[in-house]
């Protein structure tokens, strides 16, 4: 994990678009990691801000497409989600709408809320700007925090 997180940071701002998109996939992977050592190299923080949102976002919009599909089978294979959580998902997300992306960015449970988004064929157009706005307030609160701390 260590010479992945090296590797990734090496590469820089691809490298936290590509970890920023696993994240935001449901493979298990901190791109905290990531922003952390290239901020602490430091590259322009808000380049990694552009860079970690659109990984993130493309990530969670993977999940979302995966729920379109409706295959609930290839959801808990391939991204181990159960689907005790998608209907709980669906559930809390009916009546609220696609703006609930915004809350994509939370762990455990932002996959699961846009796969259950995706099920439910949300509105892309809101679906995506909510996702990136989440995403973004976290990143932005994230380096602003690290920044203080460096």
């Amino acid at each position: 994990m260590d010479a992945f997180v090296q590797l990734m940071t090496d590469w820089g701002y691809v490298g936290m678009l590509l970890t920023a998109f696993l994240a935001g996939s449901l493979i298990p992977f901190s791109s905290e990691l990531v922003l952390t050592g290239l901020l602490s190299l430091g590259l322009n923080p808000i380049g990694i801000l552009i860079a970690a949102t659109i990984g993130n976002t493309m990530g969670g919009m993977t999940c979302y497409w995966l729920g379109s599909l409706g295959k609930m089978e290839w959801i808990e294979k391939y991204f181990h989600i159960k689907e005790k959580h998608v209907i709980k998902a669906k559930k809390f997300l009916q009546g609220k709408g696609a703006w609930m992306a915004f809350f994509a960015f939370l762990p455990f449970i932002g996959g699961p809320i846009a796969v259950a988004l995706g099920l439910m064929r949300s509105n892309l157009p809101i679906t995506i700007t909510a996702m990136i706005i989440g995403k973004a307030v976290r990143y932005i609160i994230l380096i602003g925090i690290l920044l203080s701390i460096f």
